[in-house]
Order: C-alpha cells, then sequence, then structure tokens
C-alpha cells in the first residue's frame, strides 16, 4: 500500500462531448489531389540544398517500394488534427506508405473525428474550470479499445480499427485506424501513462492499455527489420516519444536479425529538434543508409511530399 495519496478519479466531473468547443472539424480536412503536373513542378526546382534532398528522398521511397521494402510512417498527433488523414490514406491506397505509428493522442483524435466529424479542444479554457481532457465519450470509446485488444490480445491500433469499422462510425472513410485494419495494414500506437486525456477518467485501465501498446511496439520492431534492408521510415511531428520508440524498436530488429544496414530517414516538423535529429536522422544511419530533415508546416509540407510521390512512384517518371 502506497504511503501518499493518489487522487480519486471515480469523483472526476466529465462533460458531454456534444458541449465542448473545438478546433478542427472534418469539413476542413485536406482534399486528395491527382500527380498532374507535379512532375513538372518538381523538375523544375533548383537542384541544391532542400529542394535536392527532398526529390532524392522520394526517390528512395520509389527504390523501396519498387523493392517490396517498407515505407513506414511515425506521426505525433498534429498530423491528424489539422486535416491530413485523408492524405495519409490515400498514400496507403497508392501503395506508397506501408505501414503508420502514432502516439495514442493521435489515436483519440482519430476516434473523435470518426465518430463525431471534430476534435481538438481548447485547452487553456478547459484548464481554468477542470474541464480539459473531460469528455465522457472520448474516455469511454477509448475504454472499449482497450478492452477489445485485451479480450483478443491484439495491439490498441488493430484493436482501434475493429472498433471503428465494427461500429460503422459516421466518419470511417476518414479514420487511418479503420482504414489499415481493414486493409491488414500495420498500424501501431504508443502511450505514455499520465500524458493523453483519458488517462483523467476513471474508465481508463493502465495495465491493459499498456500491455496493448507492448504489442504494437513488438508489431513495429518486426516491421523495421524489412525497413533496414533499404527501406525508409519518415517522423512526422513527433519530437520525443516516437523517436524514442523508433530507437528502441530498431535496436530489438537489429538484435534479432543480423545483416547490412542501409536504412533511409526523414524527420519533418516545423522546427528541429533534439532527438528526430539523433535518433530518427543520425544514430540509426551512421553505419550505411542517410537520413534527411526538412522543416515547414505539416498542413503544406506533407500534401507537397504527397503531391511528389504519387507522381514519382504512382505516375509516369
Amino acid at each position: 500500500m502506497s504511503r501518499f495519496k493518489q487522487a480519486d478519479l471515480n469523483a472526476v466531473r466529465t462533460i458531454p462531448l456534444s458541449g465542448r468547443k473545438n478546433r478542427s472539424n472534418i469539413t476542413d480536412f485536406a482534399q486528395v489531389c491527382d500527380s498532374r503536373n507535379a512532375k513538372a513542378f518538381f523538375d523544375a526546382l533548383p537542384r541544391c540544398l532542400k529542394s535536392a534532398d527532398l526529390i532524392e528522398f522520394m526517390r528512395h521511397i520509389k527504390n523501396a517500394r519498387k523493392k517490396g521494402l517498407p515505407f513506414h510512417v511515425l506521426m505525433g498527433a498534429h498530423v491528424t488534427k489539422v486535416g491530413l488523414s485523408p492524405i495519409v490514406i490515400d498514400l496507403i491506397k497508392e501503395k506508397i506508405i506501408t505501414g503508420i505509428s502514432l502516439n495514442s493522442a493521435g489515436l483519440i483524435h482519430d476516434l473523435e473525428l470518426t465518430f463525431w466529424g471534430k476534435t481538438s479542444e481548447d485547452v487553456q479554457a478547459g484548464l481554468i474550470d477542470g474541464t480539459f481532457g473531460m469528455a465522457r465519450e472520448t474516455g469511454l470509446l477509448f475504454a472499449a479499445v482497450v478492452e477489445l485488444a485485451e479480450k483478443e490480445s491484439i495491439g490498441l491500433g488493430e484493436a482501434a480499427g475493429v472498433v471503428i469499422n465494427g461500429s460503422k462510425a459516421k466518419y470511417r472513410k476518414h479514420s487511418l485506424f479503420g482504414y489499415c485494419e481493414e486493409n491488414n495494414i500495420p498500424a501501431t500506437v504508443h502511450i505514455a501513462i499520465g500524458a493523453d486525456i483519458v488517462h483523467q477518467q476513471s474508465c481508463f485501465k493502465a495495465g491493459p492499455a499498456a500491455e496493448a501498446s507492448y504489442r504494437d511496439f513488438k508489431i513495429l520492431a518486426n516491421t523495421l527489420s524489412d525497413a533496414d534492408k533499404g527501406g525508409v521510415v519518415a517522423n512526422i511531428g513527433s519530437a520525443v516519444l516516437l523517436p524514442e520508440v523508433f530507437l528502441k524498436a530498431l535496436t530489438v530488429s537489429r538484435n534479432l536479425k543480423k545483416g547490412k544496414r542501409n536504412i533511409i530517414t526523414a524527420d519533418f516538423d516545423m522546427i528541429s529538434h533534439y532527438r528526430p535529429m539523433m535518433n530518427v536522422v543520425s544514430r540509426p544511419t551512421a553505419r550505411g543508409g542517410k537520413g534527411f530533415s526538412f522543416i515547414g508546416h505539416h498542413e503544406i509540407m506533407i500534401p507537397l511530399l504527397a503531391w511528389g510521390l504519387k507522381a514519382y512512384i504512382s505516375g509516369t517518371e
């Protein structure tokens, strides 16, 4: 028995999601565009500095996919809440992206958007009166995902997809996890206990959630064994958690399977952070492969990357 008093989460006041103001609405999501004129645009860029890097990075992805090697994407929650899910889903449909890994905030945004078409509350306003993160529907839905993951001994990502598709959620065509589960694409979720809004509610079961996330860690480690043969991994907008998870999963992969290291990596973010630069760009590629870094807002850079990839891989380049 702990000597220290704990907060009683059973006494926490929750609020209905319908009464919460949201900053992200599914009606504002990105639209998928075709690759017309994309190649001409990229061919017109100067072959120096970051434009040269971006073209080279896309060609690495093209080469990896031609060889049947993965292009796996790590994503922070911001990617989902700024409306980029349709862009990512389209790249999965085109067989360009082969798997995704998110933190659990990314899963929370995906669930809220998929079931209710809105997400991203006003944190400052909710923090003042203690209602930040207290939407009861969100907590209960996340709890249902954890319960299914425990019952079926599967990862959080797969369980989320099963819940979304089984419930025929209204906006499931925009769901990363729904699409991945339906099409047998690995989608993993990596949690940090105490870091997400659902952890504030008594319906959250930390043990089963952590165990399900650990299954996803092992799925990611297995995926990276192929990426290390010349495949590609991109980190988009995760400053700490996913770069740390990636480094440990890659270590497990290299511990279990020996061979030449030739992984291609890239970090996409709005500013340069220490851990992505070290754990994604530099350390994994020190003895083989190459790392890239691109700075810019996700809502501009990711559609631009997708436009180019569709031209270089799905097009006639």
